[in-house]
């Protein structure tokens, strides 16, 4: 059943703001192996045991108000062992993503920095900077070609992960300060969560605002595509989640049961269910045919900034004000 797995104490040294999860895929082995050779703690071997060219491995990244964004990998027993430590922000890690193929890493930053990272070696690859304020939350689009991060006018911007540049604006036109923002899984939509409670949902093909959404009146701290990419699930801080109907543009349900800010949200990979975490300290797994909350995990002392479905679908993570990192068994199967 619902269980604790793992409690990292002291991830970082400040709070922990973003977590995201990452496939290493197994056609990197002979890679891997290289790697191995040079630096004798990346080795995973314990973890993949022999099955180290079939089995794609799960890592997590996560990001700190300690300026660092650091990479995890899980061991058998479900601890974790810290593979990197990247440093090139000057300030607070306000959100990380991970590429599908599981080679990239991008991180944005209080400092209004993006940077783009070799996850397995924790290199650099590029650092883009920018004015005040004008990044805030980063995705990978599902080709894994491109970075999009949101704006203090409502601008969602693209940038190619191999140059580094900048490649197209979506305007939603006088829009306010991007929150939060998710590519759908078939390519189709990018949707953005503002700090006025407005969804904007843009046609990326056509490169304009297809839908606006008002559901909420605060914040949109974080939204997600379901895996089919028909529905949209948004967290705001008037402490309700919403479900919409990508197409149609109805609200098909909303959810309440935290005491305070809904601050994120993540859908599992088979979409049966969702993980939403709050600044009420707890996380939450819900049930999404039933609307309902499965279970309450109350293992943080602080607000509970992220939380993230494991690609493998049965496991969960989350990150806190508190400093840790949390790892969570959730099987899959379970019925309300």
């Amino acid at each position: 059943m619902f269980s604790l797995l793992h409690k990292e104490e002291t991830a970082h040294e400040d709070g922990i703001w973003s977590c995201s999860w990452g496939k290493t895929q197994p056609e990197k082995s002979a890679a891997d192996e290289s790697s191995t050779e040079k630096d004798p703690d990346a080795s995973r071997d314990s973890m993949i045991g022999n099955n180290k060219s079939k089995e794609p491995v799960d890592f997590i990244v996560t990001g700190g108000l300690d300026d660092l964004v650091k990479v995890w990998d899980i061991r058998e027993d479900n601890t974790l062992k810290l593979r990197h430590q990247l440093k090139g922000h000057a300030l607070g890690v306000v959100s990380v993503a991970v590429s599908s193929d599981g080679k990239t890493i991008a991180s944005s930053s209080l400092d209004s920095s993006l940077c783009f990272w070799d996850a397995e070696s924790g290199q650099r690859q590029h650092l883009l900077s920018f004015g005040p304020v004008d990044l805030w939350t980063v995705a990978f689009s599902p080709c894994d070609k491109y970075v999009i991060s949101g704006s203090n006018e409502g601008k969602i911007s693209m940038y190619n992960v191999e140059s580094g540049k900048q490649e197209q604006i979506l305007d939603p036109q006088n829009g306010k300060f991007t929150l939060s923002i998710a590519y759908s899984p078939d390519g189709k939509y990018i949707a953005s969560g503002a700090i006025d409670g407005i969804i904007t949902i843009f046609d990326v093909a056509a490169g304009k605002v297809a839908q606006t959404l008002e559901g909420h009146a605060m914040p949109v701290r974080s939204l997600c595509f379901s895996p089919n990419s028909q529905m949209l699930l948004t967290a705001s801080d008037d402490g309700h989640m919403k479900l919409y109907d990508v197409a149609h543009t109805d609200v098909a349900g909303t959810l309440s049961g935290h005491a305070s800010w809904v601050l994120c949200v993540s859908f599992s990979e088979d979409g049966k269910h969702f993980a939403s975490s709050s600044s009420d300290t707890t996380v939450k797994i819900w049930d999404f045919a039933e609307r309902k909350c499965m279970h309450t995990f109350s293992d943080h002392s602080d607000q509970a900034w992220g939380v993230k479905y494991s690609l493998s679908n049965d496991k969960v993570v989350s990150v806190s004000e508190d400093k840790s990192l949390n790892l969570y068994n959730c099987p899959p199967n379970v019925v309300v």
